[in-house]
This record gives structure tokens, sequence and C-alpha cells, in this order.
């Protein structure tokens, strides 16, 4: 439950017991000229936990899901609309690799410096060797906003899916493949 309805426009102006990587966040959107909204909320480690942010915020929050094959060699965070259901056989076989798992939670704070919950396209910025390949489903793609957490899930933010892409992705370092899960 969001007990805070207010709406920002960019960083927090009082950064008191904000945690380093989601000052970071902040730092870097602006230093790219990414304008978002934010919304602070009490944790949310579901997507279901997001849904007062999202009606808030008038977006929908990305599902984000941190994912590695069996031999723990090849990470993928896959962004899909949290409406959608994810199936393993079919984005495994979009992306050329067979038998995908969630990856252990260690990996997720060694790569991307997220902790469970937390999962956000932002943590790529913490991947300075490029372990993770990114996925966006292709109606992500087509929606005007995102909605993920700035590294931390206790704010949402809403950001031009096109800052993301053209801003953002390049600015980290990250390119991504399309993917088109079904219903």
């Amino acid at each position: 439950m969001i007990h805070n309805t207010t709406v920002y426009s960019g960083r927090p102006a009082d950064t008191a017991g904000r945690l380093e990587k989601e000052l970071q966040t902040y730092d870097l959107l602006d230093s790219l000229s990414i304008p978002y909204l934010r919304a602070d909320h009490p944790a949310a480690y579901t997507i279901e936990g997001c849904q007062e942010a999202e009606q808030l915020l008038h977006i929908t929050i990305c599902k984000n899901l941190f994912l590695c094959n069996a031999q723990k060699r090849n990470f993928y965070l896959l962004m899909l609309p949290g409406h959608k259901k994810f199936r393993t056989a079919v984005f495994s076989r979009q992306i050329g690799s067979s038998r995908l798992s969630f990856a252990p939670s260690e990996y997720m704070e060694e790569f991307l410096g997220l902790t469970p919950g937390s999962v956000s396209v932002l943590g790529l910025m913490n991947d300075k060797n490029n372990r993770v390949k990114l996925a966006i489903d292709k109606e992500i793609l087509h929606s005007e906003y995102i909605g993920c957490h700035p590294c931390i899930n206790t704010s949402s933010l809403k950001i031009k899916t096109s800052h993301i892409i053209q801003r953002f992705l390049p600015a980290v370092g990250h390119d991504y493949i399309t993917v088109d899960l079904p219903e």
C-alpha cells in the first residue's frame, strides 16, 4: 500500500536514508538528460506489489527476470509486460539457449548490483563487463513509457522507452534483442 501518493519529478530532494545505488541511478539518468517521474512506496517484491505505483504513475511496471543457462555461463535480463506469463520454452527457443532458469541471486548482486525484488534495466549500469544480455518483449518497445525501479524496490520510475533505448543503453554499453512472447 502506497502511503505517499505524491508523484515527484526527478531525484529526491532529501537523500537521507537512500541507498548509494539508488542515488547513482539518479546521477546517471540526470547526466544523460533523461527526465523521469518517481513514486516512493513500501518495498514491492513482486509485480503485484507494484500495482498502486502503476496507477499513480499511469504506467505498466515491467516484469524483469534474471535468468541463466544450466552451465551458469550465459545470463539474461528479460523485460516483459507485467501481465504476461513467462514461458521458458518459448523464450529459450527465441534466443537459442536451452535449459534456462532463474539465476542465483549472488550473480544478480555481482553483475547488476541488485537484490531480488529490485531487478531493473537500470541495473545494467553496473554490468561493466557485459555479462548480462538484455532481451525486451516487443510489447515493451511499443509502449511510450516503461516503469522500473531505480535499483531499489522502494521507488518506481516512469521513463520514456525511447530514452532507455536511445540514451541509457548506449551510455552503459549494452544492446538488446527483441523477443515476442505470447500472452
